[in-house]
């Protein structure tokens, strides 16, 4: 008896080391990014490619008022399964057909919380999943990551959980950024210099604050999140303030999945630009038929000061009747589907019921469908919290979509509203272009009305926003959503002659990058900020803008380098579109471009617009050119300091 009972104990012991101390090992399909997790005291995991360690030691934790998930962890199961299986976006930004290929771990702990990894071919994700029928308070969420050696991490870095998401990025040593210094906002791109980059954000948030993150001197980083405000007063008609904060992040319920943290993990630079993971995580589409939702381009007034000139205006120009009605016969003369309206419609920011009398909405919402132009109203976040019927008269004034600004916050409450706002949005048949808002985390595509979000270092910035800074954007904010930066100056510059004011808004960079912006980057609805003067007067660069789509169904990053340079080719139908840029560290630079992603034996028409020879100083100077060319050809594409090259292949 005595011998069976100790056999048992040694069978015991020897599952329980299995189950608690071996390392389980989960790799991607190709097999070139492993994560090796080991239970302990938390839960740790380390992540290498080809063997290359890049992340080690880092563990997770779920805080809870009344439980820690991930502490002293008791593993009762593990499974693994792959999945492999297509995925078709409502708004493709870039394909149209994206697949979802990935080796699953879902390993369950007593105490009913489950921890789900995924690897995929270019990165790794997880996430808490519990299953409990109280109620949460989650007080807090341990994301801590740390670093083999020092890498270089581009941040965005506010002054606070209170930001417009529109600081400059900065460039820190990860074994120098201290506790102390300011936190960052997702994304988080980090240089291993091996070369390895890894992109750091989160998809399928709901009902959760964002994370950001913070150094912890230690060459690593943990994770801060807003507390959930309590208590409001009044500051102003875009904003409030919060007079009281809870001792946590989140009041949520006890049975459900919380946000995936994922890593891109890549060995080439273009495969940031490529990459689809906030997509592959993301909750799936919740809008039963989304026919009706039509991204496209739009003209802006504000950036331009709503005023057109020239012999064909005979009216004062501004926020009127008549400007507007312009605005719409330019974007109807260029197929450009819709107007953007932003403040000064209204005859308050408080009420959105009662247009400015100057304006006459319904007019130019009248005048706009006889034109087949859409017209788009701005609004501040206040403003629909407290009008939230606005949307149901918005649709019956026959209105298209809504641009909600000024939300400038990131906590449970606030990422509720954009929720609650899509939702009700789409229920009247309404898109969205948040601005002043966080980065895109899986909402987009839960809610596919959401074609857009403003949060970056746009061009609304002027002289703030210059190549140097956007050159990030692909590998970064865009990287993980559709990003509304707002391109298409007409007045260009570079940046030791810059001079700017509205209404004479201009822009630092050559006209070919301005041109080249909107094949970059990616949104949903895609602005022409500048005056439409302007654009009659440069018809033929208006003519190739208003031609570039923007939706997708084919998306190759040519060329790339994290800050750089980043030369993109995307195809609609049976068109390729080439758009190329870079920054201001090189006089000029020149790139050869393999054309073998043409169908082979055919001819192909190239109408190109490149840098011209005095661009590096006269930044509008540029030349455009038509050839012809076949799938075996290369070309040469030029650019100067903060230049851009740009062509369509058809």
């Amino acid at each position: 008896m005595k011998r069976i009972i100790l056999l048992l104990l040694v069978v015991l012991s020897l599952i329980n080391n299995n189950l608690y101390a071996k390392t389980i090992e989960l790799t991607s399909p190709n097999k070139e990014i492993k994560v090796s997790i080991l239970l302990a005291d938390k839960i740790y995991y380390s992540v290498s490619y080809n063997n290359d360690e890049l992340l080690k030691e880092c563990y997770m934790r779920l805080i809870l008022k009344d439980n820690v998930f991930g502490e002293q962890p008791k593993l009762t199961s593990r499974k693994q399964t792959q999945v492999n299986e297509t995925l078709t976006p409502v708004i493709p930004l870039k394909y149209t057909v994206v697949n979802n290929y990935y080796n699953q771990l879902r390993l369950t702990f007593k105490g009913n919380y489950v921890v789900e990894f995924r690897a995929f071919n270019d990165g790794i994700a997880y996430r808490f999943i519990t299953n409990n029928k109280d109620e949460a308070y989650v007080t807090g969420e341990d994301f801590v990551i740390n670093f083999p050696d020092a890498y270089l991490a581009h941040l965005q870095q506010p002054q606070g959980f209170k930001t417009a998401y529109e600081e400059a990025y900065t460039h820190i040593k990860t074994n120098e950024w201290k506790p102390s210094d300011k936190m960052s906002a997702l994304p988080v791109l980090i240089d291993t210099q091996k070369p390895y980059k890894i992109l750091i954000s989160e998809s399928d948030l709901s009902d959760y604050p964002c994370m950001f993150l913070k150094g912890t001197e230690e060459n690593g980083m943990r994770s801060t999140f807003p507390k959930v405000p309590l208590e409001f007063g009044e500051d102003g008609d875009r904003s409030v303030k919060i007079l009281k904060e809870a001792d946590y992040i989140a009041q949520t319920s006890g049975k459900r999945s919380y946000p995936w943290r994922y890593f891109v993990i890549t060995k080439n630079d273009k495969q940031l630009v490529e990459n689809t993971m906030t997509y592959r995580l993301a909750a799936k589409n919740q809008i039963t038929d989304p026919s009706w939702i039509k991204p496209g381009q739009a003209s802006w007034e504000w950036w331009n000061g709503a005023t057109p000139y020239g012999a064909d205006v005979n009216f004062v120009a501004g926020c009127n009747l008549d400007t507007y009605k312009y605005f719409i016969d330019f974007a109807s003369q260029f197929g450009i589907p819709y107007i953007i309206m932003d403040e000064g419609w209204a005859q308050s920011t408080r009420d959105p019921y009662t247009p400015n009398p100057t304006v006459d909405v319904h007019e130019i919402i009248r005048y706009g469908k006889e034109k087949n132009v859409g017209v788009v109203l701005w609004l501040t976040w206040l403003t629909v919290e407290n009008n939230f019927d606005i949307f149901k008269t918005f649709k019956e004034w026959g209105i298209k979509g809504v641009k909600i600004d000024f939300m400038d916050r990131s906590d449970q409450w606030m990422v509720n509203y954009y929720e609650r706002v899509a939702r009700e949005a789409a229920k009247h048949k309404l898109f969205v272009d948040f601005h002043g808002s966080f980065k895109p985390a899986g909402l987009e595509y839960k809610y596919p009305n959401v074609l857009s979000y403003e949060g970056v270092r746009g061009m609304e910035q002027m002289g703030g926003c210059y190549p140097d800074n956007s050159l990030y954007l692909p590998f970064m904010r865009n990287a993980v959503g559709p990003m509304d930066y707002t391109p298409g100056a007409m007045i260009s510059m570079q940046p030791d002659v810059y001079r700017s004011e509205r209404p004479n808004s201009a822009s630092i960079g050559t006209r070919a990058y301005q041109m080249a912006l909107f094949v970059i980057f990616e949104s949903g609805i895609q602005m022409l900020a500048d005056n439409p003067t302007l654009y009659y007067n440069n018809r033929e660069c208006t003519e190739f803008i208003t031609e570039v789509p923007v939706t997708w169904d084919e998306t190759r990053a040519l060329k790339a380098l994290v800050g750089d340079y980043v030369i993109v080719a995307k195809r609609k139908g049976n068109k390729w579109f080439i758009g190329g840029i870079t920054n201001n560290k090189e006089k000029e630079r020149t790139f050869e471009i393999p054309l073998d992603f043409l169908p082979d034996g055919k001819s192909f028409r190239m109408t190109s617009f490149e840098d011209g020879i005095n661009a590096g100083y006269q930044a509008m100077d540029y030349r455009k050119k038509e050839t012809t060319v076949k799938s075996d050809d290369k070309i040469s594409v030029k650019m100067v300091r903060n230049g851009g090259w740009v062509a369509v292949i058809e």
